[in-house]
């Protein structure tokens, strides 16, 4: 994979900022929420939805709330710690703990892959690996894919996965990474086969070429 984007970092955090609302509904469909633009858009404007259910405007006050973190930390070193830092603004009140390594088992509906409870140090060199490949859209899309199938936390993997990819997509000029509704099947398709297999090359192939987005520039 190859960078798709060239941005200054100023023109990726405009395109994120400008998007953020569909980012945030994109990843809440992702969850199974059965809600509508219009009603993110509410929320996030402080006003309350009452078809919604507390534990639904929950998430994406969390995942607002994570975002905004992550963009006024944009020049945060990406490490363990701070991965750990992100988890609390997006599961909060949600898991058993939040910003902690996973200590126990779980499982994952709907594939037979049981990931291991997690070790510290396994970890951290599994993420230096990642960050120590070419480019930041593979770093990106390959950290993402690790974090999401190791299940390192209680809740929220998958959404705290997407917003630290972003995060080094958005600090390197290379774009946004969101999961469009019409491509959420798709998705869930090839991520149950990414987690038995661990083979996670159509994967990335489908999120590079239908997932990252980003200005077009006239020079």
């Amino acid at each position: 994979m190859v960078d798709k984007y060239h941005l200054t970092k100023d023109q990726n955090l405009f395109l994120a900022k400008k998007v953020l609302v569909s980012n945030i509904y994109n990843s809440v469909r992702l969850e199974g929420i059965n809600t509508t633009y219009p009603d993110i858009k509410t929320i996030l404007e402080g006003v309350n939805v009452p078809t919604l259910k507390l534990d639904e405007i929950n998430c994406i006050l969390n995942l607002r709330d994570a975002w905004n973190f992550v963009l006024i930390n944009i020049d945060d070193e990406i490490d363990l710690n701070f991965i750990c830092k992100v988890n609390p603004f997006v599961s909060r009140n949600e898991s058993l703990e939040w910003g902690v390594l996973r200590n126990g088992r779980v499982g994952i509906n709907g594939v037979d892959y049981i990931p291991d409870i997690p070790n510290m140090d396994d970890v951290k060199n599994n993420i230096n690996d990642i960050l120590n490949e070419n480019n930041a859209t593979t770093k990106a899309i390959k950290l993402m894919l690790y974090l999401m199938r190791s299940q390192i936390f209680w809740d929220g993997n998958k959404r705290t996965s997407m917003i630290i990819a972003n995060k080094i997509l958005i600090s390197n000029g290379c774009g946004v990474i969101t999961i469009k509704e019409c491509d959420i099947k798709e998705f869930n398709t090839l991520l149950t086969e990414y987690y038995n297999t661990n083979n996670d090359e159509k994967l990335c192939l489908f999120l590079y070429e239908k997932c990252i987005f980003g200005l077009e520039i006239n020079s």
